[in-house]
């Protein structure tokens, strides 16, 4: 068992995408994420969700059954969360609400199978946007640009860095502790006792990348640095092709 993540190739970091400010991706997708959570028609998260999903295929260089393998573990929450609302939906005791269909006791509304579609097409375009940011992102870059360009804290985004490339040590710490219970003769399926050696792993390897931080003086002054990241043009031409998309899209769903 090995915990997997998105792992963005060479050639999507190379692409227009790719080759964009991490910072200022990020801050397109912290601001979507904002206009999805203020709209309740489902016609902003399918436009966002279309335009993420062909902005990653285009210019980010991903392909599609990668950006869709990496979409598809969320249809089904989508799907559950979308269902989950239209049958629970408080239209659906209103009698002025328009009838959609009625089977025995249960009673569905026009208004809260759109209101479930609505919530349903949100959790995909929000699999999108995370997707697509992902795949055409670097790790160490991002960090750079939380550091250079954000004026983050070193330690707290260095630290963060290790952090994210220390999950997968986690299955990998796993799987070496059910190997050694098989030895043991103990067995290697799940066992509570599991947890007390991950538990400890885990502040073993916390301790020596902490030591490793200090021998290297992080947050002790001014350093120099390896990668530049600047800002650019392209930055600047994301960002706005992003807002006009936003607020298209949010006024799709006010002109409906």
């Amino acid at each position: 068992m090995i915990t997997a993540r998105l792992e963005p190739s060479d050639s999507q970091l190379e692409s227009l995408l790719g080759r964009a400010s991490p910072l200022a991706k990020l801050g397109i997708s912290l601001a979507w994420l904002v206009g999805l959570a203020l709209t309740l028609e489902p016609g902003p998260p399918l436009v966002l969700a279309t335009v993420a999903f062909a902005a990653g295929i285009t210019i980010g260089g991903i392909r599609p059954r990668i950006l869709l393998g990496a979409v598809a573990p969320l249809w089904l929450a989508a799907v559950g969360i979308g269902t989950f609302n239209a049958l629970f939906s408080v239209s659906n005791g209103d009698p002025a609400a328009t009838e959609l269909l009625t089977a025995g006791p249960m009673r569905l509304t026009v208004e809260a199978v759109t209101n479930g579609v609505a919530l349903a097409l949100r959790v995909v375009a929000i699999g999108c946007v995370g997707a697509v940011f992902a795949l055409t992102t670097d790790p160490t870059r991002l960090t750079d640009s939380l550091v250079q360009q954000g004026r983050i804290p070193e330690r707290f985004a260095y630290g963060a860095l290790a952090a994210y490339g220390a999950i997968p040590r986690f299955g990998e710490d796993l799987a070496t502790l059910r190997q050694a219970r098989r030895i043991r003769g103990l067995g290697g399926s799940w066992h509570p006792r599991l947890l007390i050696g991950l538990l400890v792993l885990a502040i073993r390897h916390g301790d020596r990348m902490a030591l490793s931080m200090d021998s290297r003086a992080f947050g002790s002054g001014p350093r120099t640095r390896y990668r530049e990241v600047r800002w650019q043009l392209l930055d600047l031409a994301l960002a706005v092709v992003s807002a006009v998309l936003l607020a298209a899209a949010l006024w799709l769903g006010v002109a409906r």
